[in-house]
């Protein structure tokens, strides 16, 4: 029954990483162009999953039942808005104070992550949203003691979507012009566009990327737990960033490493220890992680030009 319990915390574990290293990729895409940290990334999670339950209610209402389509129409109706949330973002949040000094940014970020909060809370109400569940059932593993570890569809999908959007996107960054132009802007945002880099338009795309895979996670956190409310982008971004840090800020892979760790200590520690202190435990990890590898487990140092 042991072995069996602990595969079950070791399904969630992984489960509930891939959301978190989904949402990391987003900031560090962002990070590795800018150097700063897109604060109100978590909300644009957040907002995701809100237009993910809005897509799917209208398209029941509509009469669209059919369980694909209505999946992939939601999906595709929260990406869209949610990347329209990212650009204006970068436009009015970042942009206009993109030669200031490096903590304007950061507060008007975090500006606007309060904005995105209250206005959720002010259109649909602060009660959380339940939903049923739209992809149920699943396989049972083994059965030990009267346990039964079961590892559902929905899991199964998660973690798919993650390693084929991580696939993608290092596709995305290392065999395409658009991924050239990222890692030009990424080593020296001035030379790039000195060399003719349209680096307001590659800063804009990045946020744009980002903020559609926040909605993808946000969509598979709505089905996944079933309930959403106006503040799951806060915590959720503070532990997507914390992923990212740990994983390496900077680098794809490292992201959704940091995350799968991360969501592994927390299912663990509040499976054997105390849920209360989950968070205490993952930030712990990360601490001493810090000490001994600053810049994470796959990131890379810093070199300084001069």
């Amino acid at each position: 029954m042991h072995l069996a319990y602990a595969l079950q915390q070791l399904i969630n574990g992984v489960t509930l990483g891939m959301i978190y290293g989904l949402i990391a990729v987003g900031y560090t895409m962002v990070y590795g162009i800018i150097g700063m940290i897109n604060f109100a990334h978590g909300d644009v999670f957040m907002v995701g999953s809100f237009l993910s339950l809005i897509a799917l209610l209208g398209l029941a209402v509509l009469g669209i039942t059919w369980v694909p389509l209505a999946l992939a129409l939601a999906l595709l109706f929260a990406a869209a808005i949610a990347a329209l949330y990212g650009w204006t973002i970068e436009r009015v949040a970042y942009r206009p104070l993109r030669g200031s000094f490096r903590l304007a940014p950061l507060i008007s970020a975090i500006g606007m992550s309060i904005t995105l909060q209250n206005f959720v809370q002010v259109s649909q109400g602060a009660r959380v949203k339940p939903i049923e569940a739209i992809i149920p059932g699943g396989v049972q593993l083994m059965n030990r003691g009267g346990f039964a570890v079961q590892l559902s569809w929905m899991q199964i999908a998660i973690v798919v979507i993650t390693l084929t959007i991580l696939g993608g996107f290092t596709w995305l960054v290392t065999k395409t012009p658009l991924g050239r132009t990222m890692r030009a802007c990424e080593q020296d945002l001035k030379m790039a566009s000195l060399l003719g880099i349209d680096t307001d338009r590659t800063i804009s795309l990045t946020f744009v990327i980002g903020a559609a895979l926040a909605a993808v996670a946000g969509f598979m956190f709505l089905l996944y737990y079933g309930v959403i409310d106006f503040y799951i982008g806060f915590i959720a971004g503070i532990k997507a960033f914390t992923a990212a840090v740990l994983g390496g800020i900077g680098s794809l892979p490292g992201a959704v490493l940091g995350g799968l760790l991360l969501g592994l200590i927390e299912v663990f520690w509040s499976a054997y220890f105390s849920i209360e202190y989950k968070d205490v435990a993952a930030f712990s990890i990360l601490v001493i992680v810090l000490i001994f590898m600053p810049t994470g487990i796959l990131g890379r140092a810093e070199v300084e030009k001069v």
